[in-house]
């Protein structure tokens, strides 16, 4: 009779009791590993980050002055040179005559008409002239101190004498024709110059008619 303790020698036990497996605890280390990524993931954002802010250019606040406007340079006034005493200066329209005696500028002072010459070997005012000469009247007028002296003058040709003659005539030519216009005589001499002073030259018909002319000088205020 066999050992009923071994009954079952080679085949499994019947009464071994078989319980439920142990569970896997997994779920603890996938959270843990999700967060050191998420934690990784976030270090390497904020280097980024930094490392941006290093790189990006700095704005300025500062304001920038404008470049300086610049100015465009003026030419000097070309200096005015004052005419001497004596010298001539022309007579348009007698208003640099006048001109003349409101300034202060020396004494004495001569001035060519623009507007009086003569004809060939005569001393009457031509029409042509005496608008020139009732201006000068005018502005004598205006300032009654002045006193003027009235040189006539004659172109080469004929004789010296002659010509200091004609000169002659032609001044006193000049000074009725300025007494005429209310002028008072005692304000005005006369003088002759003659062929002598020549402002052109005797060589040619325009240049003679330039010599047959009358200057004035201005001998007081």
């Amino acid at each position: 009779m066999a050992n009923s303790d071994h009954q079952n020698d080679g085949a499994p036990p019947r009464n071994v009791h078989i319980g439920p497996e142990k569970k896997t605890k997994w779920l603890p280390w996938l959270l843990l590993a999700l967060g050191l990524l998420a934690l990784l993931f976030g270090l390497r954002s904020c280097r980024n980050n930094d490392e941006a802010a290093l790189t990006a250019p700095v704005a300025t606040t500062e304001p920038v002055a404008p470049a300086p406007a610049t100015t465009p340079a003026v030419p000097a006034p070309a200096p005015v040179t004052a005419p001497a005493a004596g010298a001539a200066a022309v007579l348009p329209g007698a208003s640099t005559v006048g001109t003349y005696l409101a300034g202060t500028e020396a004494l004495p002072r001569t001035f060519v008409f623009e507007k009086l010459n003569f004809d060939t070997a005569k001393s009457n005012i031509r029409e042509a002239d005496r608008e020139e000469l009732n201006a000068l009247a005018a502005v004598m007028k205006q300032y009654p101190n002045a006193r003027i002296q009235i040189v006539g003058y004659a172109d080469a040709r004929g004789t010296a004498p002659a010509n200091a003659t004609l000169g002659k005539e032609r001044a006193d030519s000049v000074k009725a024709a300025l007494v005429a216009q209310g002028i008072d005589a005692g304000r005005l001499e006369t003088a002759s110059g003659g062929e002598t002073d020549p402002v052109d030259t005797n060589a040619t018909a325009s240049g003679q008619f330039e010599n047959r002319r009358a200057e004035l000088v201005v001998l007081a205020r």
